[in-house]
């Protein structure tokens, strides 16, 4: 029997399983940065470990490359270690980083790495003193917290939305929040409609090399480094991030209209560091819900 095959066995056997646990959860509470040397390459290099939203899971930024710690992104043939690949661009010897998050109960978070050659595809975690110690006492000091996004309808005798993002690894942005008591077009036109869709420099490459953002630059959209802040201020609200956040909530959940009848439900909307998936998930669940449905076609 092959590797593959007995482990689709195991997978399938009521021995094991792979369920959720239920239980909430969690990422680092503050940014984790080390410094050391890799164990093959001798190179040094930098890891920050970084807060993330439920569901982001664990991954690797490494020349502005999203690479994440999957098997699909498992290097083939590379005994003394493992090594994950995306695009071209590897990140070596991540196996004890890996065991430690796992173990400590880190499971999202955003593991951004550099060499000291800018020119490398390649980059090596440290490997310290051979052990997980010194990622262990990191995560220890780092503590824990709820890896939250949320997103809630409660009712409400009219349309009210609040939304709150939260990107630590763009200061500029950080915590922002927004919201109104009430909802109408003359709100809409003046406070959300103007507001500009944003991102972050450094994923600007990674973006394009996925065949995204073409048509981008800095005319449309707000664009900000992570060490640099806004490349192309003025912006026209001081949480316009968080605005543009409410306009795309707003057009996600114009797909609840039904034959002429308004998307947005009447309602106080709450959503903290959510996005398309989470807004998209969310109408599918209420259209699923038989109360709901019925109201909507009624």
């Amino acid at each position: 029997m092959s590797v593959a095959a007995a482990f689709k066995s195991l997978k399938s056997s009521a021995v094991f399983s792979w369920k959720p646990t239920g239980k909430l959860q969690k990422t680092v509470a503050n940014c984790i940065e080390r410094t050391g040397q890799g164990l093959h390459s001798g190179d040094i290099s930098t890891v920050r470990i970084l807060p993330e939203a439920a569901r982001a899971g664990r991954y690797f930024i490494f020349r502005s490359n999203v690479i994440r710690a999957s098997l699909d992104n498992v290097v083939r043939d590379t005994p003394l270690c493992t090594a994950l690949s995306k695009d071209g661009y590897i990140v070596r010897t991540v196996e004890h980083l890996l065991s430690a998050l796992e173990a400590c109960g880190v499971d999202n978070c955003r593991i951004e790495i550099g060499g000291s050659n800018d020119c490398d595809r390649s980059v090596e975690v440290p490997i310290f003193d051979g052990s997980a110690r010194e990622w262990v006492e990191a995560i220890n000091q780092s503590g824990l917290k709820v890896a939250v996004d949320l997103l809630a309808a409660i009712p409400y005798p009219k349309v009210c939305i609040t939304y709150g993002i939260d990107y630590p690894q763009a200061p500029a942005i950080g915590c922002q929040w927004f919201s109104s008591s009430m909802f109408n077009e003359s709100i809409y036109s003046s406070s959300i409609g103007p507001s500009r869709t944003f991102c972050i420099y450094e994923e600007v490459e990674h973006m394009r090399n996925l065949g995204l953002i073409k048509g981008g630059s800095a005319e449309t959209a707000i664009v900000c480094s992570m060490n640099k802040g806004w490349m192309n201020p003025p912006l026209r609200y001081d949480n316009e991030p968080c605005r543009h956040k409410v306009l795309d909530l707003i057009g996600d959940f114009s797909l609840l209209a039904q034959e002429g009848s308004q998307g947005l439900l009447v309602a106080h909307i709450v959503a903290y560091k959510g996005g398309h998936s989470l807004h998209a998930e969310f109408v599918r669940r209420l259209v699923g819900n038989d109360a709901v449905s019925e109201e909507l076609t009624a």
